[in-house]
């Protein structure tokens, strides 16, 4: 029997998760680079400028505690009513990686009360303030999905905030490169930014060009195509040197902003070609490799030790909760 090892660590799951991927509602053009029926591994570019300087963007959030706000004051004016809430800690951070080598330019640390309650308010606590985010329920959402989502929309402007503050603040000059961890939705507006997927749920492209995905080799890319639907992007495929492990292994996507002239999204993509698989981690030392890019992982582990010890702020949290109450 011949076989293959995926090569994440199972208790991340999968890159691709092949018993949840489904055709994606999107539309997909796949004929600007070239037409479908010449789509094939593109190699790499020899030759191809880097930028100066790389800057790695991610952020991190934790649920501290679930909470249930006595709103004495209903929606209606009708009398007290539970109100669900989490009680979150988040950050952002940025790694610039130069000729001076890899080294944080930034990185924040907020606190937050999330919950529609219209009694809400600020929770000030020993390690700081969680500070009042009121959230708008929606009858098609679960409560704790409404909540998570306004979690993550705060740490997307977080992240937003630390990119911009990285490049205002003089790190680097015009010949950079931002790579966002994740989808570039809600950061397309960043210049010369790039988002960067590194596990795969949904088919965007039809099973004849998804076997070129496949067929990757080291530092090789798709032909960019583009996706349409909620928002648009530009995107293409890329593999990361890997040991072998399946068709899929070191496959990572990236995402650029549809705003860009169709020939600058293709340097972008030759250059991450030349540039992305120095960063790649590797197996003995990253579970999530080699996609898990090594300022990524770094970054994550720091801005996870900056949110604090979370036994202590759910013990200041149930001492407030007393205090109060």
């Amino acid at each position: 029997m011949r076989f293959s090892v995926d090569g994440w660590d199972p208790g991340y799951g999968s890159a691709l998760e092949t018993l949840d991927l489904s055709e994606t509602s999107a539309k997909v053009d796949t004929t600007l680079e070239v037409s479908s029926s010449s789509w094939e591994p593109v190699p790499p570019v020899s030759g191809a400028s880097v930028p100066a300087a790389v800057l790695f963007v991610d952020g991190v959030r934790r649920i501290d505690a679930r909470a249930w706000i006595d709103d004495a004051q209903g929606a209606d004016g009708d009398g007290a009513r539970a109100v669900p809430g989490l009680c979150a800690s988040y950050a952002a951070g940025v790694v610039c990686s130069c000729a001076a080598g890899a080294h944080m330019v930034t990185s924040e640390v907020r606190r937050g009360l999330f919950t529609d309650a219209h009694t809400g308010a600020h929770i000030n606590t020993g390690s700081g303030r969680y500070a009042f985010h009121r959230t708008v329920s929606s009858p098609d959402q679960p409560p704790t999905a409404t909540l998570t989502n306004a979690l993550q929309r705060a740490l997307t402007d977080l992240e937003v905030n630390v990119a911009v503050d990285a490049r205002t603040a003089g790190h680097t000059g015009d010949d950079d490169l931002l790579v966002v961890d994740g989808p570039l939705r809600g950061r397309a507006h960043l210049p010369r930014a790039l988002g960067y997927v590194k596990s795969h749920n949904a088919q965007y492209l039809p099973n004849d060009l998804n076997n070129v995905v496949a067929e990757l080799g080291r530092n090789e890319r798709t032909p960019v195509f583009a996706i349409g639907g909620s928002w648009d992007r530009y995107s293409w495929y890329l593999r990361l040197p890997c040991l072998p492990a399946g068709p899929w292994a070191g496959i990572v996507r990236l995402e650029a902003a549809i705003e860009l002239p169709l020939a600058d999204v293709v340097e972008l993509a030759n250059v991450t070609q030349s540039l992305l698989g120095r960063f790649a981690s590797v197996e003995y030392k990253d579970g999530r490799a080699p996609q898990n890019l090594v300022p990524i992982a770094g970054l994550e582990r720091e801005l996870k030790h900056r949110l604090g010890l979370a036994p202590m702020l759910y013990r200041e949290l149930r001492a407030v909760a007393v205090r109060v109450g």
